[in-house]
Formats: structure tokens, sequence, C-alpha cells
């Protein structure tokens, strides 16, 4: 007799723009209430693989320590996910589908338009929980030796992308994909060096680098001329 809890299966990857992938009830007016449940434990499930990864990286995602923080009996990581692999994909794909969301918030107002200003918008993003960042830079690191990590890694770099594209368009600087690269590449050097190192002037550092790169692209056009 099938099993009415366990939800339908989902590929172990994100889609390409670092989308988590997640669980979803069939198409009906009124989904059952056994498949209700099978999504909430799973969402509850990656929930604790990525505050997991956050307290201590990619080797503290064990199946018995992710049970144990959603408050779910062990079998319940085995019965939602196929491995510990598939498990630590999807935890990847949440994490960064989380840290552009508030990147895109972070940036949503610009601090002015000179180099110094915009630089400061850019690094502002580094304002987070630093051991949640350490997670998401090891697995990002780890997608070069794990295929099934690296659709999510691009993800991750696009979205980055994506971003400065906004930030260096709403500012009148060139936002071709060469400056994009250019400025996001130095940004995430930056970033792992300031996760890493923990500087105690590693940010004014960081907006220093990054407003000399802004600055060799020229100066601001007039948006909206």
């Amino acid at each position: 007799m099938p099993d009415q809890d366990r939800p339908a299966p989902v590929p172990a990857t994100a889609r390409s723009r670092g989308v988590a992938a997640r669980a979803v009830s069939p198409a009906s007016s009124q989904p059952r209430r056994p498949q209700e449940r099978a999504v909430r434990r799973r969402e509850a499930l990656l929930d604790a693989a990525v505050d997991l990864l956050g307290d201590g990286g990619f080797a503290a995602v064990t199946h018995r320590a992710v049970a144990r923080r959603a408050g779910l009996p062990l079998a319940a990581t085995s019965y939602y996910f196929t491995s510990r692999d598939q498990l630590l994909a999807e935890a990847f794909a949440l994490l960064v589908e989380r840290e552009l969301a508030r990147m895109r918030a972070a940036v949503d107002h610009l601090a002015g338009r000179t180099p110094l200003a915009v630089a400061e918008t850019l690094t502002g993003v580094y304002a987070s929980d630093r051991l949640r960042q350490l997670g998401l830079w090891e697995l990002y690191l780890q997608a070069g030796r794990d295929p099934a990590l690296q659709a999510i890694a691009r993800a991750w770099t696009d979205g980055c992308d994506d971003i400065v594209a906004a930030v260096l368009g709403g500012a009148g600087y060139p936002c071709g994909p060469g400056e994009v690269r250019f400025v996001a590449g130095l940004l995430s050097g930056l970033w792992v060096e300031e996760v890493v190192e923990a500087r105690p002037d590693g940010r004014r550092r960081a907006r220093e680098a990054v407003a000399r790169a802004l600055a060799a692209l020229g100066p601001p056009a007039r948006v909206g001329s």
C-alpha cells in the first residue's frame, strides 16, 4: 500500500537561478493533509540543515544532527532524502536562495553615486552572519569536487552578478558583462578574505579596493539621460 505521507521526488540540485528545490503538493483544489504534513517536515529538515551549515559547516550536516535540530525522528532524514548528498545539495540551494534575497534587500537603496558610496553599498552585503557565510563558501568550494553542487554554485555566481549589475546600472556606471564580472569577481575574492580572516579593518580595505575598481570604470553617467 503506497505511503501517502511521502512527498513527490525532487531533484537534488536547484534550478539554474538558485531557487531551492521544494516538494510541491499535487494539483488539486484541496490537498490531502498527510501531504501537507510531509511538506512541512521536509522543509523543517532543510531549515535545520541550513542552520547546521552556519554552525559548523559541511561536516556538521549529518542525518542525526539534522533530525535532532528539526525535532524529528532520525529516520525522517532518510525518509525524505535519499542520501546525505541530496540533503546537502538542497540545503545549499536553500542557503543560496536566502542569501541572494538578503543581498537584494541590502542593496535596495544606493548610498550615493560616487565610487566610494557605491562601494559602500556593494560591500554592505558583508554585514551578515559570519558562520553562515563560512558554510556557504565552504559548500561553494566543495562544488569544485562534487558535480551535483556545481549548478547551485553557478546560480550563486549568476545571482551575485545580477545584483552587481543592478547596482552599477542604478548608479550610472557601465554594467555590461565585462564590467559586472570585473567588479563581482573582485567582490567575491574580498568577501572570502573577509569571512575567513575577519580582519578588524577588512571592511574598510574592501570598500577602498572596490572604490578604486569603480573609478577605473569612469565617472557615472547621468541616470535617465
